[in-house]
């Protein structure tokens, strides 16, 4: 996934030739979809990114006719489904004063994903929204429609409005990663060793976007690699807090004194991305998996895989040797379907989230919550097999908790 796309994602979903090409143009104001008048021009899910007034930068996506028919058609519904729980925000398109078994399929999907919709009844120019209509879409919803048409768009504004009242503040307000852990002018280090999953010349992007925040809090920022963390602690100065890669845990947490708080970047990262009460608990779980047990690895992004891959090699060999027992471990990259029985896991292991939205983190992980699977991210998990992760969770439970 592309760092753009770490904006808010807004999904226009409704039925075919129900206008959803139009309306994205003209709120986007570029002739970004295809229109015509031919049902199912929009195959796979098209993104587009748009500046929306009160949000700021966001991603449109255009989906397939939820009406489609035969065999193609079914494929491109299922890929209209599987957006649903990527987005922030969705929008219905209805036209003609029609409302059924589709709308309430998508109402469906968005309530269990709890994701915050709002339904606009576009082609009003030509078939008028009647008052009957939109008073049973309201006892069905609690929402009221909103009346549009792409050919008098002279109500755009307050539909724009609508979508900023409706999409969460969480979606497009830059949260922190250190709110609340350190002060201004506090030293952070930042211990980021450079080794193969490295890119050639750049830091790895959580190290950037904790270096960001660091400054953001106006605070203090050094950076080191682990082998020149002893040096640094002879010089005298005394950090606020360290921040390392997880897999430097057993290293670096030998070096920097008790006295200082310490933490890892996907530990920052499940404060920020995914839910840490859940991990917070849920990491125990991995003293109860026995011979045979299945865990699951979740990589929010897709990239090369070498073997010193932490997901695929370093954290199965892990815990194996932590555990004692004989373990299974299956793989997924990116946010694709799972193609295997959920409950066929006794761990799901996510990664820290730094290339995903947390909304998009959130889905991906809830079907595991819900039916009772523990999760954890690399981080927790990590910190807990060298024993320090009461240590490395100190610094964010209160701030948490008061969130």
């Amino acid at each position: 996934m592309k760092g753009k796309d770490l904006k808010p994602h807004i999904g226009i979903f409704g039925r075919r030739n129900n206008g959803k090409s139009s309306f994205i143009n003209l709120l986007t104001g570029q002739n970004v979809a295809i229109v015509s008048d031919h049902p199912g021009t929009t195959t796979d899910p098209v993104k587009k990114s748009v500046e929306i007034f009160g949000v700021g930068p966001a991603i449109i996506i255009d989906t397939a006719g939820i009406d489609d028919s035969g065999d193609l058609g079914k494929l491109r519904i299922e890929k209209t489904m599987q957006v649903i729980p990527t987005i922030d925000l969705g929008i219905i398109i209805l036209a003609e004063n029609q409302f059924g078994v589709y709308e309430n399929l998508l109402i469906e999907q968005f309530a269990y994903y709890d994701i915050p919709y709002i339904i606009v009844h576009n082609k009003t120019d030509i078939d008028p929204i009647t008052c009957e209509f939109s008073q049973a879409i309201h006892q069905i919803t609690g929402i009221t429609p909103f009346s549009f048409s792409t050919k008098d768009p002279s109500n755009l504004e307050d539909l724009v409005k609508l979508i900023k009242q409706t999409i969460p503040e969480t979606a497009y307000i830059k949260p922190t990663l250190l709110k609340g852990i350190v002060k201004p002018k506090d030293i952070v280090l930042l211990v980021t060793p450079i080794d193969s999953e490295a890119p050639e010349g750049r830091m790895i992007l959580p190290q950037v976007m904790a270096w960001r925040d660091v400054l953001d809090n106006d605070c203090i920022c050094i950076s080191v690699k682990e082998t020149e963390l002893e040096d640094f602690f002879k010089l005298g100065i005394k950090p606020a807090l360290v921040v390392t890669d997880s897999q430097a845990f057993d290293f670096v947490s030998k070096i920097v004194p008790q006295d200082v708080m310490l933490t890892g970047f996907s530990v920052l990262f499940s404060k920020l991305r995914g839910d840490f009460h859940t991990f917070l608990k849920d990491t125990y779980a991995i003293d109860k998996l026995q011979d045979g047990d299945k865990v699951l690895i979740l990589e929010s992004c897709t990239h090369h895989v070498s073997c010193d891959d932490i997901g695929r090699f370093k954290i199965p060999n892990w815990l194996k040797k932590y555990t004692g027992k004989d373990l299974e471990f299956d793989t997924f990259s990116g946010l694709s379907d799972i193609n295997k029985p959920i409950d066929s896991y006794k761990l799901v292991v996510q990664c820290g989230g730094c290339m995903v939205t947390r909304k998009q983190l959130v889905s991906r992980l809830k079907p595991f919550i819900h039916a009772g699977i523990p999760v954890t991210n690399y981080g927790m998990a990590i910190a807990f097999m060298n024993g320090i992760f009461e240590r490395v969770t100190e610094p964010f439970k209160n701030v948490v908790i008061n969130d």
